[in-house]
């Protein structure tokens, strides 16, 4: 009998764990087949964003093939928060200065209390994510990150979840509020909080593949 047989169940223990290191890592969500390949993901964030709403999605969005984007109203790093305290910080790839709607196919805005109220007073933030919702491609939103949407006027109408706590603030934009993990609107999936960060990017990648363009299909 080959000795490769008797080696078998060693190398299948091996790759459950790497599975399971996998789907772990990447928020319970790791996309083993590249089906965002080619997908042009913009992040908007600012200093104070959540470090999980952000590195997370960021992470399960690459494994699954998207080139992913930090754009935020400055250059450098911006810096990420743990709930109440300060975390690490991320390079900023492009400022809101620089950057285009028409070269990204999909937005994800993090959530962070200081970050949402920090972003959504950006005229430049307000633009970006008019012009990306008016051509129909896909948002992603957690958290506080909905600010935003209410700021640019984006939410009468719309069905979304977030964070408890901005609840009246989007009920008075007229948006249908549910207290759901993950809940998709057309364009938009959004979710409550990090713990439901492994059911948001299973439907933010199923969305953004649904939405993925033509061309960038091989």
């Amino acid at each position: 009998m080959p000795a490769f047989f008797f080696a078998l169940p060693a190398v299948l223990v091996a790759l459950r764990h790497a599975s399971i290191y996998a789907y772990t890592k990447y928020g319970g969500d790791f996309m083993a087949e590249q089906k965002l390949k080619g997908l042009r993901v913009a992040v908007l964030a600012t200093d104070g964003f959540e470090e999980a709403e952000l590195i997370k999605p960021k992470q399960a969005l690459e494994a699954a093939g998207a080139k992913v984007s930090i754009i935020a109203p400055k250059s450098g790093e911006i810096y990420g928060m743990n709930h109440h305290d300060k975390a690490g910080k991320i390079k900023v790839d492009l400022t809101l200065d620089d950057a285009s709607p028409n070269d990204f196919d999909a937005v994800l805005l993090p959530g962070g209390g200081l970050n949402a109220d920090a972003l959504r007073v950006e005229k430049k933030a307000q633009e970006f994510i008019q012009e990306i919702d008016g051509a129909q491609k896909p948002i992603a939103v957690i958290c506080h990150a909905p600010w935003l949407l209410v700021s640019a006027g984006l939410t009468r109408g719309r069905s979304l979840t977030s964070w408890p706590g901005i609840k009246d603030d989007l009920v008075n934009a007229g948006a249908q509020w549910q207290d759901q993990e993950v809940l998709v609107d057309d364009n938009w999936v959004s979710s409550r909080k990090p713990d439901d960060i492994p059911a948001f990017n299973r439907e933010m990648i199923s969305l953004f593949a649904e939405r993925l363009p033509q061309k960038k299909v091989a």
